[in-house]
This record gives C-alpha cells, structure tokens and sequence, in this order.
C-alpha cells in the first residue's frame, strides 16, 4: 500500500532555482542550499525540473552537475525531470545521484523509449510526468508494466476517473497557495498519492503539522511508524529512557539526553529528536533555540529495550560549548592502530588531498601530481593489471598487497579529479 507524501519542488533555470514550471522569477542563487532546507523541513522526496531551453546542451550540463549537488545535499530522494529525449538522459539524470527520473509524455518520443529505459534501469526507477489524462489513457498498459509512479504537472482539469484504473500512485503539482489545508486533497482525491508545488514549497515549516494532522484525521501518511510504544520500553528510576546520539553518516557519537513518554512520542511524530531536560524539568525540542535541530534517520532499541541508539542528520553542532560532538575530553587512551575501513580510508585519502595541497619534498605522492593525469591514469591501470595477476596466484597475501596498491593510487585519482569517499559510497548506496 502506498504511503502519502508530501513532496517539494525545485525549477531550474540559469542555474538559479526559479518559481514555477511557468514562473521564472529566481527564488534562490543556491539550489542545493534550497534542497537542503526542504530535506531538512520534513518532505519525503523533492521532485527537480530542468527548465533549460531544448538544444542548449552546455545550459543542460550545468544543471546536471546543480542537480548532483543537490542530490548531495538532500536527505531525502530527489526525483530528476525535464530535457529528456532519449535513454542518456535518464542515465544522466540517475547518475547525477536521482533516486528517480521522469519521462515527459506530452514530449514526441517519450512514450516509444518507455520500454527500453525501463528494461535498462528497472520500472521503480521510471516516472511518467502528464498534463493530460488522455496520454495515460492511451498507453495504460505499457505505464502499469514499465513505470513505478505519475507525476500530474497539472492538477486543474485532470480526469480523475481514469487514474484509479492505474494502480500506481499518482503525485500532483498544485501551485494554488490560497488552499489552507492541502493534505485535504488525499481526502478529496483518493488517487492522489503525493502532493507537490508551490503549495507544499511555500509551507515547508507547516509540513511536521500537516503530518501530524494527517495522523489525528487517519490519512495514511509516510511518516516514522514505531515497532515498540514508549510502555515495551525498560525505563530508569525517573521514568526515562537514555538515548545515544549519533552522526547517520559517519557514526560518531555526538551526546547523550534523555526521553521520557513525550519527548519518544513527540520524536516520532516530528521526526525532530526531542528530549526531556531533567535539569529543566520539561520538554526539550533540540535546536528550538540554536537552530541545531537533530533529524532522526533511525532509532533502535538495545537488547534490554532499556536504552535508544539514535542515529541523526545533525545541524550545526551537538554539543552546548560548540564542539561537533560532546565527547571530546579524553581521560585515556592506548597507542592503536585504527580498524575501521570506513576511518583508514578517510585517513589516508586525508593524507593524500593534503600533500595536494601542502606539496612535501620527496612524496611519492606529489610526484605523482606534478607529473599529472596521465602518469596517475598510467599507474593506475599498471596497478589493475597487477591486481588481476595476483587474484590467478594462490594465496591471499599478493592480492591484498596489489589491492591496497590499487586503492592508494585510485585515491590519488580520486583527489586529482576532486572525487571524494562520500559520492562514491552515495552512489553505491544507491544501487
């Protein structure tokens, strides 16, 4: 069964993020900064419409690499649409870091490559954008076997009565602001799945409420639904449980606060992580008064059920005296090399981006930049080659050895081409 989401939208159009579909006037210089704002406001997904002019295929770039800095900087999936003629373009768009990509069916062509992306890419991967109902009409059979979703660019006189037939879920774009209660429309259209425009743009600081009101009134919203009440959960003398804070992305432990029943019910249904101040005595939005909210990614209980692991998109920082984390005074410590992959590839590429930048007599690796692309390209395929050599050999420690080699000078690569850990483990994270 489908959820119901609300969605944003974001209209570029010289590289600047614009009003509408229809709207030029610019609303941001920074699109990413917007993504971020509306990941960050509680949406589900943000739908992005390249609006750069048909044949403009240096206008078109740009907003490829403007839309893959917004895929960086939502954490929500964004949904990549317009200027799309034939299967590369979806690939571009998917590969820019879109969760989804849309095939315009008003566009000549779109319909006859709806097969061939989809058999590429995979059905949940296709959207299909109408303004008219008649093109689905016509092509429902090939829109049920090769597409996950539709998406109404315009909601005023679509024909409802065709849409249920369907049976994939249908988001609308509705640009009248003057409606005061737009998860309304769930109710008064039950093919509607998804709610978008410049109703949902222009209240994104009401949409934690108009979830919250979805709930109370039974509409079946995505939202944070809890495997275990606050009452499954072992609590302390006060009637609290601890919770452990920590950064989604890269697992440090950020603080520690405490929840008491309302603070755990408040967290669900906000999706802000939400405390109760035992020093205060009351209830403890983090970020009410710094602006460094803390956005639940995920909560999971202990094996006891009486402590929380939370793990946030963390604004700001944590901690009250301005450090990221609130665990930075050390009491001990051992002398250790560092285990975690994750942590020595940091490290190293670290390393390697630094003598980039702070060239060191004698490095192996500044050698390798100031001899330039070609060299690191040579060394590299030179290293794959011996990578394959020693996996035909018997053993496991050449192949280890001509691995790290390989990744040490693919890291080289990545710095050179100005590629970090972070999109590549985004992109595997995505397929």
């Amino acid at each position: 069964m489908f959820k119901k989401r609300f969605l944003a939208s974001i209209y570029l159009k010289d590289e600047k993020a614009v009003k509408s579909l229809t709207d030029s006037t610019v609303i941001c210089d920074d699109p990413a900064s917007l993504a971020s704002e509306y990941s960050n406001g509680g949406i589900d997904e943000i739908i992005v419409f390249d609006l750069s002019a048909n044949g403009n295929d240096k206008a078109h770039e740009k907003a490829l690499d403007i839309i893959k800095d917004i895929c960086k900087a939502s954490d929500v999936p964004v949904v990549g649409a317009g200027n799309v003629k034939r299967m590369e373009d979806i690939k571009k768009l998917l590969y820019a870091g879109c969760k989804k990509a849309c095939l315009n069916f008003s566009k000549e062509g779109n319909v006859e490559i709806l097969k061939e992306v989809s058999d590429k890419f995979g059905k949940d991967k296709i959207v299909i954008c109408f303004s008219d109902s008649q093109s689905v009409t016509d092509n429902k059979d090939e829109i049920c076997k090769y597409a996950g979703e539709l998406i109404c660019v315009r909601f005023e006189g679509l024909d409802k009565t065709v849409l249920p037939e369907i049976g994939l879920p249908v988001t609308v774009l509705e640009n009248n602001t003057s409606i005061e209660k737009p998860y309304l429309l769930f109710s008064d259209s039950p093919v509607v799945y998804g709610i978008s425009g410049d109703i949902i743009n222009q209240n994104i600081k009401s949409i934690s409420d108009y979830k919250e009101t979805c709930i109370d009134i039974g509409i079946d919203i995505n939202r944070l639904v809890p495997n275990f009440s606050f009452a499954d959960l072992k609590k302390n003398s006060d009637g609290m449980v601890p919770v452990i804070v920590q950064d989604y992305r890269t697992d440090q432990v950020l603080m520690l606060a405490y929840m008491n029943e309302e603070a755990y019910n408040k967290t669900l249904r906000t999706g802000k992580m939400t405390y109760f101040s035992r020093s205060r005595n009351e209830l403890w939005i983090k970020g009410e008064t710094s602006s460094h909210y803390q956005y639940v990614m995920s909560l999971t209980a202990d094996c006891d059920l009486d402590t929380i692991l939370a793990k946030v998109k963390q604004i700001g920082v944590a901690c009250h005296t301005g450090s990221y984390s609130c665990f930075f005074n050390e009491i001990a410590s051992k002398d250790y090399s560092e285990k975690n992959p994750q942590k020595v590839l940091d490290n190293v590429f670290g390393v390697i981006q630094d003598r980039k930048v702070n060239p060191r007599e004698g490095s192996y690796t500044n050698y390798l930049f100031d001899k330039g692309l070609d060299k690191i390209l040579k060394k590299v395929g030179e290293e794959a080659t011996e990578m394959v050599i020693a996996a035909k050999n018997e053993g496991s420690n050449e192949i280890v050895y001509e691995m790290s080699d390989f990744l040490y000078h693919m890291m080289v690569l990545m710095a050179e081409k100005n590629v970090s850990w972070e999109e590549i483990t985004d992109e595997l994270s995505r397929r």
